[in-house]
This record gives structure tokens, C-alpha cells and sequence, in this order.
């Protein structure tokens, strides 16, 4: 257990339950001890004042980073990375008309008339699903969502109801999403819940993603439980006779915001004699870990060292592959070649991680923007010249790598420079899966990279500055 600590200008009273810190911008009510010698379930601990400093204001929407600032108000950025982020909770409790109606605004019960009418689908766009004797019960129709019958479902079966990625359909969620994905540099889903009064959507479970929950109507009573799996890299659900106690317990109210790492175990209930619940979970760093990018670096390294390495070439040892068990001269030999290409990944200044950066670039949001967003594409103005100045405009939304050709006809494979971009991403198709996504961009020849390196690095540069060996390289580059 940790003590809380006073931050300055915050407006909110701080105490510490165990490896979870709570914020409350109000008066907390008066927690009856618990008695000498006697279990009890779990309580705030010790509270320690804040004094108040102005009260909080809807999200700062204008930077990626004031977004951010501002969702986990009044902890600063640089605490929360460093005690809480893939570590353990963090509950912030509010207060305030303005920020409860702002979070109401993001989604309500009374927006899926309007969303079924535009076409939904069961199991795609909607799930229905109950919590039953601690499992889950899903009563998904088929085909069409009509909103009579999930309004029947919802008031007669007292089922949740699940909205899948609704910043697609909702603007100020795509605003909110396409600010942390620029932010955290990873894609960020998001999914609604709406559950009746006395009523669970899901069982205990744990998930493969880092999840922050806006509480947007009614209440919602949560439990969190320690992780049997501490950052999952999958979801799975968990037996109530295997989680034990839940090592946090509380209720969310409009304008609250919740954060747990991937792995948490977590269940949640709409109390009863209460209107319904609605929440979004907006998650992050589903498959962004060390692991990964190692994955997605290694053959890349592996491909490029066996070009300048002969031993690499060198073909495996007969019959190899109809062995039980890996040999010990299999085993020696793999470890010297990981040792050699551990050396030579030390001293390379590559741009590394293909694969993970094109698959960003191609599945995140396009930029937010009002009218058609035609501007997001067209370049204004004339041409650059050589005295010209030439800035990247959208470089939360851009991406550099190197790899092999990727034109079919060229078989050298020679290594080219590609710039991803998201501007012409359709926000219609975010995070689901099975929608068919392409890549936008360019590519440029290797000795391009240094260039492009420049136009990335800087506010703004001249042309004529640019590393490349003739004027018309530098002039084509933008052209």
C-alpha cells in the first residue's frame, strides 16, 4: 500500500486503496471502520485533502497531448506513466455538472433509435448478452437490429447491450479516438455499454487491452480483482471461485473515469432501484509490447544479415526437421546467430518495425475534420521551388519505413522508403476486423530516407537544404 500525495492544483480529495489510487472532487462520504480482528470487504483507506484550485472543465481537445492531460485531470501525465499505466488502477471520481454532461453527450440509451436505423447488425455492430449464475448468455437475433425488439430485450430480459466501436457513428467519440491514437501511437477502439437496472452484461473476465471506462449515465458498481495473468496478450474469462476477494470495489457516476491495465480481472453491475447504466471503455495496446515489436523487427534483421552474411545462407543439417528435439549443434548454432544479429541491431540507425507501422497507419482513424475532408489530401498552393520552405502537415498521421520493393515486377527487391499516411482512412470501417482496409502513401528510393528524415524532424526547411545530390531530386521529392 502507497499513501496518497497532495498535487498541486488539483481539485479533488485523494486517498489510496491498496496498488489503487482515487481521486474525488468532493466530500467522500464517512466509511465506518472496520472492526478490531475482522475481515472486512474493501474500504477506502486513509483520505488525505487536496486543496481546491478551480474546478474541472470538459476534455482539451485542442492537442493530442492536452487531450490526454485533461481525461486524467488532476493526475499529471508523468505520474500516471510512472505509477499506474501497465501497473495497476487508477479511479477518478468527479463532481461537476459540466464534465457529467459532456461525458452524457458522448452516447445514450436514446441514440440506438437512430443508430438501428441506419442499418445495424447483430454480432457486428450490436451485441445483446446477459450475465447468468456467472456466465455469459448471449441473446443475439439474427441479421437486422430492429430497435423495438432490442428495446423489448433490454426492458423485458434486462439485457446489456453492447454498441461496437461507435466513434464510426459519433463524431466527438472519432475526436476524443483519433487524438489518443496520436497520442499513444497505437490504434484505440472503443465500445459502449448500456445495462438495465439490477442487472450484469458480463462475468468475471480479463482483457488483452488497456482500458479506460467514461462513465456516461446512471451508475455502475464495479469490482476489480488481481490479475492471474499480469498484461494478457488474450482475453479470457475467470471463475468466481478462482479470483478470491475483489481488491477494489466502488461506483462509477456520470463524469467518473476508471483505468486498469491489461490482465485486470473485472466485473460490473447496475445497482438495482436505479436507472439504467451506460459506459464507454475506450482500450489501447492490444498487441504494442516488447514482444511484439521484437516479432515484427527480427525478420527484417534476419533477411537483411544473411544478404551480407554467408553463414546465414549456409543450408541446415540434413534430416533436421524429422527430429523429436532440437539438437544441442541446432541450438548453439541459433544462439550464435541471435548473439550476431543482437551486435548488429546495437549499432543500426534503420528505421525498424515494418509490418506494425503499416498496419497502424492503415486501421486508425483519419484525421477529425468537418465538411467532406477533401482538404485533408489536396495540397494548396503552388509547387515548391528551391526556395521554397515545405513543412509535413500532418505528422501525427504519417509513418516512415524501409523495406523491399513491393512491386511484383521487380525482382531485385531492392530496399525503398515508404510513407504511410491515414488521411484517406475511412473512419466507417475502425477496428472491425473483417472490413477490407488498404494502404495510402508513397514510396522513394533509399537515397531518399535522409531527406525525408529532415521534412520529419523539422518545424519547417528550405529545399534547397534538403540532403539529396541534385536540385531536381530535392524539388521532386514534394511533387
Amino acid at each position: 500500500m502507497w499513501g496518497g500525495a497532495q498535487l498541486p492544483g488539483a481539485q479533488a480529495r485523494v486517498f489510496a486503496l491498496p496498488h489503487c489510487l482515487v481521486l474525488r472532487t468532493t466530500m467522500p462520504k464517512k466509511v465506518k471502520p472496520a472492526g478490531a480482528g475482522k475481515e472486512e470487504g474493501p474500504v477506502p483507506c486513509k483520505q488525505v485533502k487536496v486543496e481546491p484550485a478551480g474546478g474541472p472543465s470538459p476534455l482539451n481537445l485542442d492537442s493530442p497531448s492536452g487531450l490526454f492531460e485533461s481525461l486524467i485531470s488532476p493526475i499529471k501525465t508523468e505520474t500516471f506513466f510512472k505509477e499506474f499505466w501497465e501497473q495497476k488502477p487508477l479511479l477518478i471520481q468527479r463532481d461537476d455538472p459540466v464534465l457529467a454532461t459532456y461525458y452524457q453527450s458522448l452516447f445514450r440509451l436514446s441514440d440506438l433509435k437512430s443508430l438501428c436505423s441506419r442499418g445495424m447488425y447483430y454480432g457486428r455492430d450490436v451485441n445483446v448478452c446477459r450475465c447468468v449464475n456467472g456466465k455469459k448468455k448471449v441473446l443475439n437475433k439474427d441479421g437486422k437490429v430492429h430497435f423495438l425488439q432490442l428495446r423489448k430485450d433490454f426492458d423485458q430480459k434486462r439485457a446489456t447491450i453492447q454498441f461496437h466501436q461507435p466513434q464510426r457513428f459519433k463524431d466527438e467519440l472519432w475526436r476524443i479516438q483519433e487524438k489518443l491514437e496520436c497520442y499513444f501511437g497505437s490504434l484505440v477502439g472503443s465500445n459502449v455499454y448500456i445495462t438495465p437496472a439490477g442487472s450484469q452484461g458480463l462475468p468475471p473476465h480479463y482483457d488483452d487491452v488497456e482500458v479506460f471506462i467514461l462513465q456516461l449515465e446512471g451508475e455502475k458498481h464495479w469490482r476489480l480483482y488481481h490479475p492471474t495473468v499480469p498484461l494478457a496478450r488474450e482475453y479470457s474469462l475467470e471463475a468466481e471461485d478462482r479470483i478470491g476477494r475483489p481488491a477494489h470495489e466502488f461506483t462509477l457516476k456520470p463524469g467518473d473515469l476508471l483505468y486498469f491495465p491489461r490482465g485486470t480481472i473485472h466485473q460490473a453491475d447496475t445497482p438495482s432501484g436505479l436507472a439504467h447504466s451506460t459506459h464507454v471503455t475506450i482500450s489501447t495496446y492490444q498487441s504494442s509490447s516488447w514482444g511484439d515489436f521484437l516479432l515484427d523487427t527480427i525478420s527484417g534483421l534476419v533477411f537483411d544479415t544473411a544478404k551480407a552474411d554467408v553463414e546465414l545462407r549456409a543450408g541446415i543439417p540434413r534430416q533436421l526437421l524429422l527430429q523429436v528435439e532440437t539438437t544441442a549443434v541446432a541450438t548453439r548454432k541459433l544462439s550464435g546467430f541471435l548473439r550476431m544479429l543482437a551486435d548488429r541491431l546495437e549499432g543500426t540507425k534503420e528505421l525498424l518495425s515494418a509490418d506494425m507501422k503499416k498496419d497502424f497507419a492503415m486501421n486508425r482513424l483519419p484525421p477529425y475534420y468537418l465538411g467532406d475532408g477533401a482538404e485533408l489530401s489536396t495540397p494548396g498552393g503552388q509547387l515548391p521551388g528551391l526556395d521554397s520552405t515545405v513543412r509535413l502537415q500532418f505528422r501525427d498521421h504519417v509513418v516512415l519505413t524501409v523495406g523491399p520493393d513491393q512491386d511484383p515486377s521487380d525482382e531485385t527487391r531492392e530496399k525503398m522508403v515508404y510513407v504511410y499516411h491515414s488521411l484517406k482512412n475511412r473512419r466507417e470501417t475502425h477496428m472491425m476486423g473483417n472490413e477490407e482496409t488498404e494502404s495510402h502513401g508513397l514510396r522513394f528510393p533509399l537515397s531518399h530516407v535522409d531527406a525525408l528524415k529532415q521534412i520529419w524532424n523539422s518545424s519547417a526547411i528550405s529545399v534547397k537544404d534538403l540532403k539529396l545530390t541534385t536540385d531536381e531530386e530535392k524539388q521532386s521529392l514534394h511533387q
